[in-house]
């Protein structure tokens, strides 16, 4: 076997998700050199039978090997977004259509039309109802500040945040942080 081969594959939203379809690849008995959320990077090729199986398997677990480029794309986008907002220590530099326009060398203009033709939202709306989901999981789980949350997902206030949170769920971050909803989307499922 010789090269690489990139797969892609649909719903990886944690590292739990990373660890499973490592696993899963690997009983395959495939040589696994790479696994980040959306993408496996494999030594050599791989037949059409085993990759029948493998997307059996994924699918057993919730996953998807996404073949189309279009689907492969948009799976991306999402993973970017998602490893960016909800596992990513450092605090983005760059707005997110410059960053996903590096990320995936394309013009954004063009992302942006695709995701949302495929996804009938916007790449916008879908940015905000994961920091939304990102601020209900850190009110609920960490002594972080209003303060502390909107700079740490790149808000340019607490009033902005706060009136955005509004926006998308009903309520204030007080009143959701004070227990009257604590009800959380899964990521998969934004």
């Amino acid at each position: 076997m010789n090269g690489r081969a990139t797969l892609y594959i649909k719903n990886m939203v944690c590292q739990r998700c990373i660890l499973a379809v490592e696993k899963l690849f690997k009983e395959t008995g495939l040589e696994v050199l790479h696994v980040r959320l959306g993408e496996v990077v494999i030594s050599g090729e791989i037949g059409n039978v085993v990759k029948e199986k493998l997307a059996a398997d994924l699918k057993g677990f919730g996953f998807e090997l996404l073949e189309h480029s279009t689907s492969v794309i948009i799976s991306r986008i999402k993973a970017l977004i998602v490893q960016q907002i909800h596992h990513s220590a450092e605090t983005l530099k760059v707005n997110f259509s410059t960053y996903l326009s590096e990320q995936l060398h394309q013009e954004y203009s063009g992302l942006s039309r695709l995701f949302s033709s495929v996804e009938g939202i916007t790449i916008e709306k879908y940015i905000i109802s994961q920091k939304i989901e990102r601020v209900k999981e850190l009110l609920v789980y960490d002594n972080e500040t209003l303060s502390e949350i909107a700079w740490k997902l790149g808000y340019s206030s607490v009033q902005h945040l706060s009136a955005q949170f509004k926006k998308v769920t009903g309520l204030t971050p007080t009143t959701f942080q004070n227990g009257l909803d604590k009800n959380r989307r899964r990521l998969d499922e934004l």
